[in-house]
């Protein structure tokens, strides 16, 4: 049974969908489009998040296409690895699809995908030559000049990212209590510690310049989440994972 936490940025509220099977429908999917087994993929995670946004560009590129579209890889814990130190998977708002069809459906699909202007990123064809990608990323990256990565986390915010950093820091060992996209008092103090460990402060200045009284403030902006992600992608399920 999956648990399962869509982020409404509508509202800005985190929904909870306690024992789902795997071919339940996803919550905001049309119709039996998606299922949560589908939409799992991979990972053998029990909690798993995405967005109502991400639910909503999936219904409208189904809609579009007008067919089945075979999905190969959607969700993913980060620890669990498997695609790069920013993926979106990890955010529950990527979807890899079309694995094992033909390069006209992969095109239809594609073309299905980018006229729907839902998607925050379509990747080339000519960069995903077996498959067709798409994800409905949101925020302004903390890294300047690119459009991928993750946006500058705080206390106070609430979406997918927050999971993936509280994800992260349980998995290392400094565990925030929780596992529910909120960024408060005990998120913020495992940020701390774990920058503390590293030697980051919020702008990414190393322990040896600590001196000029730079200290870690608890704020997961570009250098913090470049340390974190690579040091926690792919290590497999720790003593200290919440699921």
């Amino acid at each position: 049974m999956a648990k399962l936490y869509v982020y409404d940025s509508y509202e800005n509220r985190m929904l909870v969908y306690n024992n789902l099977n795997e071919n339940d429908p996803m919550p905001y999917s049309y119709g039996s489009t998606l299922s949560v087994r589908e939409f799992r993929g991979s990972s053998n995670a029990r909690v798993l998040w995405t967005t109502t946004r991400a639910m909503e560009a999936w219904n409208l590129t189904r809609r579009r296409y007008g067919a089945g579209i075979p999905v190969g890889y959607a969700f993913k814990r980060i620890w669990e690895g498997g695609h790069g130190t920013a993926s979106q998977h990890y955010a529950g708002v990527a979807f890899d699809v079309g694995q094992g069809t033909s390069r006209a459906i992969r095109q239809r699909i594609h073309a299905a995908a980018t006229a729907t202007r839902a998607w925050g990123y379509v990747e080339p064809l000519s960069m995903t030559p077996t498959w067709v990608h798409f994800d409905r990323r949101y925020g302004t990256p903390a890294c300047s000049g690119t459009t991928s990565g993750y946006p500058t986390c705080r206390r106070g915010d609430k979406n997918t990212y927050v999971l993936i950093l509280q994800d992260a820091l349980n998995a290392l060992g400094y565990v925030c209590g929780s596992l529910d996209g909120k960024f408060g008092a005990r998120t913020e103090n495992a940020l701390k510690a774990y920058q503390k460990r590293v030697g980051l402060t919020n702008d990414g200045v190393r322990a040896a310049q600590r001196s000029f009284g730079l200290t870690a403030d608890g704020v997961c902006g570009c250098n913090t989440w470049k340390k974190l992600t690579s040091a926690v992608v792919g290590i497999g399920r720790t003593k200290t994972v919440i699921d």
